[in-house]
């Protein structure tokens, strides 16, 4: 059986990438002419043939993007997802999605199978390996990240400031008196994770630690994980995010703790449960919105063959709520 010929055996031809390969065939006016000519030369020896969609998205008729994210469940993605299809849907994109359950496999293999189908990939919060990274974005196919850096990767990125939050979110503890404090992490995976641990580290500047217990961002795995956190004998739990509070909230309260009496808890990322939940949890607001606009907006630079836009760091303002209130007993700090 005869392979078919795709775009990316057009872009290796022409020696040029699949994105300028999509803008010839999309008829852009940002392409040069004698790339045009290239690409068009090389589509004609290889004897290319787009397919229906791809005629439709060189009439303006089709266009289309693909989102990945890892939990579909988690109304922090629903929320960024929301905002990229309103963004897109405004400049006539269509949107398709793809949920990879957190598994990095499955997280690798969703891309690629968009990339067949789609102008350009909105990955959020991958977790996959850099290397695999590096490869996907290799031929230079349009890809913009949320919430995940690589430095040594030339992609767009759109970032919540989550280290500097998270320092926020010490700061406010550690003014409240609670110095027998447990981080409930997120998956290792995580680059969020990662950037908390790194917020927990500098706060040892004014003397806060915090000790480190496994977790997952569920409110399943919060609850399972506060046993092991009630073995340092807290004050002040801060969760991974929302979803992971509120199940350490429904934990304490089956124990007999009380909230914020007993220990105080704080989450991440502020989901619309965080204002209603009793008690109203103190937590850090990652601004979804702008999370999703500035992806799109970075993405649609790109498909538009326009230089890349900077790399965004986006504030996430500390909320204090009632979840946290003063250590009212006495404890040495955790070591």
């Amino acid at each position: 059986m005869v392979r078919q010929v795709t775009i990316g055996d057009v872009a290796k031809e022409a020696g040029v990438s699949i994105a300028t390969v999509s803008r010839v065939l999309n008829g852009q006016s940002t392409v040069n002419q004698a790339m045009v000519d290239d690409v068009r030369a090389a589509a004609g020896r290889l004897g290319y043939r787009p397919n229906a969609a791809a005629r439709g998205l060189a009439s303006g008729a089709y266009r289309v993007i693909g989102v990945v994210v890892p939990d579909l469940r988690n109304p922090y993605f629903t929320d960024i997802l929301e905002s990229i299809v309103a963004q897109s849907k405004g400049d006539g994109y269509r949107v398709l999605v793809s949920d990879s359950g957190g598994d990095v496999k499955e997280e690798l293999d969703a891309c690629r199978r968009l990339r067949t189908s789609v102008d350009g990939l909105i990955l959020v919060s991958p977790r996959m390996p850099g290397d695999d990274l590096r490869a996907l974005s290799a031929d230079g196919f349009p890809m913009v990240l949320i919430n995940r850096q690589e430095p040594s990767i030339a992609l767009p990125m759109a970032l919540a400031d989550t280290r500097s939050a998270t320092l926020e979110l010490c700061r406010h503890l550690s003014g409240l008196g609670h110095s027998r404090v447990v981080y409930m992490a997120g998956s290792a995976l995580s680059w969020q994770n990662r950037e908390r641990l790194r917020g927990i580290h500098d706060a040892r500047e004014f003397g806060f630690e915090a000790a480190v217990v496994e977790g997952e961002p569920t409110i399943e795995a919060g609850y399972r994980a506060a046993s092991a956190a009630l073995d340092f004998e807290p004050t002040a739990i801060m969760a991974y995010n929302d979803l992971a509070a509120l199940g350490v909230i429904a934990r304490l309260r089956e124990i007999g703790f009380k909230v914020p009496n007993d220990i105080s808890v704080t989450g991440f990322d502020d989901i619309e449960m965080a204002r209603y939940v009793r008690p109203t949890l103190t937590t850090a607001v990652s601004l979804k919105t702008q999370l999703g606009e500035h992806a799109w907006n970075a993405l649609r630079q790109v498909l538009r063959g326009q230089p890349p836009i900077a790399a965004s760091l986006i504030p996430s303002p500390v909320v204090v709520r009632e979840s946290t209130g003063p250590a009212l007993r006495e404890a040495t700090p955790i070591s």
